[in-house]
């Protein structure tokens, strides 16, 4: 007999775009790519009923807290085959009270039908991929979208019933001055929105982008005008009631994305799709990545599972160490060793690392601090 698992977070992947932007390196594919002729619908088609037979190889597991609906673009699916996917995984494991259902969407992907049909099968928050304010950026980003449609696109989730509602910005983009970034910025706080994640633009080899970067054709920008942009970001984020809580995020009092807290925190999750990663108990494995190898073990009745990793105490020591920093509540200092916390001396003279929680028995990065938080844990992991 199989033994019952804890609680399980589950990611469920939709690998298909209409169009690959010139920045990304996810694991998602175009109808061009899958070298199928049609459009969304026709290389997807059956792709929900895989989701589902994947589901049942799971062992028995408590409620699920959250589920996230990441690609790829989720949104190109129709809401109800993406209920159907809750509706199986809610009559197999149940659902915990307050389950957050997050999916991350393309501004012009939906419509308000679309996003009423969304928030009708459970889904409780949406994550509008924005990027920027400025047509340029975007341009350089290859992104599709219209940089209008996003606020048209976040009214209509309010209005269909989102009370949780995220965009994601890029910022140091080559072109993109810190007056840009500030617009940017500034637009996403005049949008009614609970919850914002900004990332430095990190250039990837194999991507569109990375081979102009290559060619020489863009210029990446300054690294100390990149970390200026994030100053400005935090400081117009505080000042519009919005705290950090992970080096990337920042939301309003309650409306944290617990999914992405409980990566952060180490919990156990199942990710269902091509190249989704899984994790449990310090067991890590992951899916195979193309949607036709994953169709064929599937159909075929093999797992789609492609690789898997175990690791050691000290593995899981570092990986804690190195995604805690990264969080509001930081680190314990009485889980660091009389080494490490020697090492930690210096940021703490520079006001890298906060005093006053230093005084209260935590390492909790200072704004400033954020932007060495990966100098800060090699030099812990010494």
């Amino acid at each position: 007999m199989s033994r019952a698992l804890s609680p399980l977070a589950f990611y469920i992947h939709v690998p298909y775009c209409v169009k690959r932007c010139g920045y990304c390196d996810f694991n998602t594919y175009t109808p061009s790519e899958l070298r199928a002729g049609g459009d969304i619908a026709s290389v997807s088609e059956g792709y929900i009923d895989l989701l589902i037979q994947e589901a049942d190889l799971i062992p028995e597991s408590g409620p699920i807290p959250t589920i996230f609906f990441g690609g790829g673009t989720p949104t190109l699916m129709e809401p109800a085959d993406l209920g159907r996917v809750l509706s199986h995984v809610k009559n197999r494991f149940g659902f915990a009270k307050g389950c957050e259902i997050t999916i991350e969407a393309n501004p012009d992907s939906v419509t308000f039908e679309k996003l009423e049909a969304l928030h009708s099968i459970g889904v409780n928050r949406i994550s509008f991929g924005m990027q920027s304010a400025k047509s340029h950026v975007l341009k350089v980003l290859d992104r599709t979208h219209n940089p209008e449609n996003v606020a048209k696109a976040i009214d209509w989730a309010k209005s269909a019933g989102f009370a949780e509602i995220s965009v994601d910005l890029i910022y140091g983009t080559p072109g993109e001055s810190i007056e840009d970034w500030s617009t940017t910025v500034e637009a996403a706080l005049s949008l009614p929105i609970t919850h914002v994640s900004a990332y430095a633009l990190i250039v990837e080899d194999g991507t569109k982008l990375g081979s102009q970067v290559k060619r020489g054709e863009v210029v990446m920008p300054d690294e100390d005008l990149t970390a200026d942009k994030y100053l400005v970001a935090d400081e117009k984020f505080h000042a519009a009631g919005f705290d950090w809580y992970e080096v990337s995020n920042w939301a309003k009092p309650g409306s944290e994305c617990r999914h992405n807290i409980g990566y952060w925190k180490g919990v156990n999750w199942w990710g269902l799709g091509p190249g989704a990663h899984s994790h449990m108990d310090g067991r890590r494995w992951w899916n195979v990545k193309h949607p036709n190898s994953y169709r064929d073990r599937l159909q075929s009745g093999e797992s789609p599972v492609l690789g898997e990793e175990f690791l050691s105490d000290a593995e899981k020591e570092s990986e804690r160490i190195l995604l805690e920093i990264r969080i509001s509540q930081g680190i314990e200092i009485s889980s660091l060793d009389s080494k490490q916390r020697s090492r930690l001396l210096p940021f703490l003279a520079t006001g890298h690392i906060s005093k006053e929680k230093w005084e209260e028995g935590r390492v909790i990065l200072t704004q400033t601090g954020r932007l060495l938080a990966d100098q800060i844990v090699r030099e812990i992991l010494l």
